[in-house]
């Protein structure tokens, strides 16, 4: 059986995905993905790749780190997505034309000397 790769990213979230076609099933760091992400997160956006390529009997090991939940599973979308990608060209243009395969580069802007925040200044009082 041959694995197939592909790794995401979105602000500080790594997701390295592996699948394999055997048996329908998904492990996000050897956990369920229930148990991994809470009910009340909407974690359904993990499963627009594979909607959108019709693919059937993945079973996906996800290795995530870093970042909060949500821009996990925006990465893992991202990982996920290139990963049907390495399995078979042909589902570039689903996958593009859906944005699937672009890379979300926005990052947190860095603080710079002499201010509280990246942007936000002290307090100024003309008199």
């Amino acid at each position: 059986m041959k694995t197939y790769i592909g790794c995401g990213k979105k602000k500080s979230s790594i997701a390295r995905i592996f699948f394999k076609i055997k048996k329908n099933k998904i492990k996000i760091n050897n956990l369920n993905i229930n148990e991994y992400f809470n009910k009340k997160l909407n974690y359904k956006l993990i499963f627009d790749p594979i909607k959108l390529t019709n693919s059937k009997n993945l079973d996906i090991k996800v290795n995530v780190k870093g970042g909060g939940k949500c821009s996990q599973i925006m990465a893992i979308r991202n990982g996920l997505a290139l990963a049907l990608l390495n399995y078979s060209k042909k589902y570039k243009k689903i996958l593009s034309d859906n944005k699937l395969l672009t890379r979300d580069s926005r990052i947190v802007e860095r603080k710079k000397i002499g201010k509280v925040k990246s942007r936000k200044s002290k307090q100024f009082s003309k008199r």
